[in-house]
């Protein structure tokens, strides 16, 4: 258990799939929690994720007093919300959790809605947004009704715990000032991350990692690589790690750039297997938050080219002069070949400061001190003092 703590908590980890950053960042959250003696539990989606989220979910459950839960779940608002909110109040009940931790915009909808009378004052809720709603276009309606959802769901809402700058402010400019606990709690990885790269042999020039849809960009590295080669005829093989859905119309759009000969699709695999097979990693990104992939790839030392979307800055710090607008194949094409022509040195010695700004300022360990502190400030706003202990509430779930 922690030291100074008063008790161990029951923390219920709400949110939708079982993919990308958002899981990584709740994984390593809960864990850290359990380290120290907390008991938690996970209530997510169970259509998203296949495989590699059942076995994830199936190491872990061992370890999860509070269980894991998994039901259906839509990505946009749908009436079945209605079955899994219903379900998640009946956890409620069961699992009398001390705090409900929502993540992004759906697992933040649930975790604020529900609602048990008699238990709803002593359980605190805290929201992560992850990006979601906040990355939807300024001006559109879908941005309008989310940032009017997010209005109201602040009323419910105890502390929030921003993962970067760039989402705090966000939701001041879109939604307005909060009156709730505010916290930002960068997200963290571990030290063996740190650990250099051994590269398989004959990698490829460019890896991109991540999902295949609109948000991420990979259209506008496809435009740039076929730039490259019919204005310097430069072939640059690029592999393309991931899948979603819009992974046909990538494919297309491969063909009809004429590099469908040096470009690879694979399914996801793990981040430093992917990083180890290409030279460059290529962030193309039209919208994100505090992206993981950036982080594990500057701790492991690999070069990056970047766009300047969401809190990508925050984590590059002293170095984001390097990184460029989003959108645009012509600026990407540049930043591309100037890393692939950089000498050897130079471009160790970026990604060697790189690596040490982000093991200076973005540690699991910290992540996790940091969001336990909010959950225990947020307690004592709402002046939960006589709090009853775990051992009396039995953790055998029926």
């Amino acid at each position: 258990m922690e030291q100074g703590s008063e008790r161990p908590l029951r923390i219920l980890h709400v949110f939708r799939a079982p993919l990308g950053g958002l899981f990584r960042h709740v994984l390593d959250v809960a864990r850290g929690q359990i380290e120290r003696g907390h008991a938690v539990g996970i209530f997510c989606d169970s259509s998203t994720g296949g495989a590699r989220a059942d076995d994830t979910l199936g190491e872990l459950a061992g370890q999860l007093a509070l269980g894991v839960h998994r039901l259906p779940m839509r990505r946009m608002p749908h009436p079945r919300d209605l079955l899994a909110l219903a379900a998640l109040t009946s956890l409620h009940r069961r699992l009398r959790p001390d705090v409900l931790h929502g993540h992004g915009s759906k697992g933040g909808a649930f975790a604020r809605l529900v609602s048990v009378p008699g238990q709803d004052r002593s359980t605190i809720r805290a929201y992560t947004p992850h990006g979601g709603s906040f990355n939807y276009r300024p001006g559109s309606v879908v941005h309008y009704a989310y940032m009017k959802a997010e209005a109201l769901l602040d009323r419910r809402t105890d502390v929030f715990l921003f993962e970067s700058d760039y989402v705090r402010s966000r939701f001041a400019q879109c939604v307005g000032q909060t009156t709730k606990l505010v916290r930002v709690v960068h997200n963290g990885i571990a030290d063996a991350e740190f650990e250099p790269l051994t590269r398989v042999p004959d990698p490829f020039d460019l890896v991109y990692i991540g999902e295949l849809r609109a948000a991420k960009g990979v259209e506008t590295l496809i435009d740039a690589v076929a730039l490259i080669r019919r204005e310097h005829g430069l072939r640059l093989t690029t592999l393309v790690v991931g899948g979603g859905p819009s992974e046909a119309e990538l494919h297309i759009r491969t063909q009809q750039a004429g590099i469908w000969d040096s470009t690879a699709f694979v399914p996801p695999q793990p981040i430093r297997q992917a990083l180890s097979r290409g030279r460059i990693m290529v962030v193309p990104s039209l919208a994100e938050s505090l992206p993981y992939v950036i982080l594990e790839a500057a701790a492991a030392q690999q070069p990056l080219v970047s766009t300047n979307v969401g809190g990508i800055g925050e984590i590059f710090g002293p170095y984001a002069d390097e990184l460029i607008p989003p959108g645009d194949p012509g600026r990407l094409a540049q930043a591309i070949l100037s890393k692939v022509r950089e000498q050897d040195e130079v471009r160790l010695a970026k990604t060697v400061a790189l690596s040490g700004h982000v093991r200076s300022r973005f540690c699991i360990d910290r992540m996790v001190t940091e969001g336990l502190g909010g959950y225990r400030a947020a307690r004592a706003a709402r002046g939960i003092a006589h709090e009853r202990h775990l051992s009396a509430i039995p953790l055998s779930l029926p």
